[in-house]
């Protein structure tokens, strides 16, 4: 039987509420999709404190604490250590955070338990204050996931699983600078976000996912490889693997050939505006990429031209992206012109992802 699937801001949603019931919840999926920073993402929007456990690395003595002979030499205690001492010492909320459940030992699985149904081990109590969130790969991904124990997955008062989601992952894309190249390719090739295929004992290659596409931003924006076209390929195909690598960097070029958004923003009546949907991807993520409070008024000039050319769908996709990027933008005369007219209409009837 499979599981409940959520997206990411679904899950966002759903931990803001386990969090602040103190509700511990287990969250499946397959590496690199986004499941440790949706976590970070939730305790910042809860105001909480994270503490981050690695089971995988642990040992069960890390859940119960040491054990320690009293002074009077006829009894002995368990001294708490490492994150456990820090979860007893909290203060205010706090989400302690176990990552990759899956991959710890029977015997360290079995340490969380009392922890995580009657927040307490041995004579410690847990503060009102912490929460429990934790995470794992699917035994079939080949992360080193043996199963979890059935008396440990009954603790979690609920267990999802997350998947992508091209509209969710471009939302956090323009949130945190993602080169905006990457968000035009994966809107006309949205099958390429997400491939994931276990490496064979023999393969290397690594494939398509959230993680590995900001790798690539990180290696476009942080790096001088374009400047060397023979490092271009090999670079990239070492972050998503080569068929994934081969299409972006042949997107790449038709990047080249589209209007600028310096130029758009020149002169945005007479701009040129293209036809093949791979430019118009790429004008939309540029213009919403660079859009901001002072040039919103040039960007609705051109994106007018784009609504009265038949375009309307990549009009609204830049006005929707812009929202996130700039929140500002909707308090310009520009935009509230805008949504008084035919882009009011057509933003909260469509459906553009």
């Amino acid at each position: 039987m499979a599981l409940a699937s959520v997206r990411p801001g679904q899950l966002k949603l759903l931990l803001a509420e386990t969090i602040a019931a103190r509700l511990p919840t287990l969250i499946v999926g397959a590496p690199g999709i986004g499941k440790s920073d949706i976590v970070h993402q939730a305790a910042d929007a809860a105001g909480a404190d994270t503490i981050i456990s690695h089971p995988a690395l642990a040992d069960p003595t890390d859940a119960k604490g040491l054990p320690w002979p009293g002074k009077d030499g006829t009894h002995a205690t368990f001294l708490p250590f490492g994150e456990l001492a820090s979860a007893l010492a909290a203060k205010k909320p706090t989400v302690w955070f176990l990552d990759d459940l899956g991959q710890a030992t029977s015997a360290v699985q079995s340490g969380y338990m009392q922890l995580l149904l009657a927040r307490r081990v041995n004579s410690h109590v847990l503060p009102e204050c912490v929460s429990f969130v934790a995470a794992t790969n699917r035994r079939g991904d080949k992360a080193g996931v043996t199963g979890i124990l059935e008396p440990v997955k009954s603790r979690f008062k609920t267990i999802v699983e997350l998947v992508t989601s091209l509209q969710d992952f471009c939302g956090w894309a323009l949130a945190n600078n993602i080169d905006p190249r990457i968000i035009a390719f994966l809107r006309l090739r949205r099958e390429l976000l997400h491939q994931f295929e276990p490496s064979t004992k023999t393969d290397m290659e690594n494939c398509p996912c959230p993680r590995t596409w900001g790798a690539v931003s990180d290696l476009l924006t942080k790096t001088k490889l374009e400047q060397h076209a023979s490092l271009l390929y090999p670079a990239v195909a070492g972050a998503v693997g080569e068929g994934a690598a081969t299409e972006f960097v042949g997107f790449l070029k038709t990047f080249k050939d589209v209007p600028s958004p310096d130029a758009i923003l020149l002169n945005p009546d007479t701009a040129k505006i293209p036809t093949e949907p791979s430019a118009l991807y790429a004008v939309s993520s540029a213009l919403a990429h660079r859009a901001n409070a002072g040039n919103f008024d040039r960007i609705m000039k051109y994106l007018t031209r784009l609504k009265d050319g038949g375009q309307a769908e990549f009009a609204v996709m830049t006005i929707r992206d812009a929202q996130q990027k700039a929140p500002d933008i909707q308090d310009t005369p520009a935009f509230i012109a805008a949504m008084s007219g035919d882009f009011g209409t057509l933003i909260s009837g469509g459906n553009v992802q």
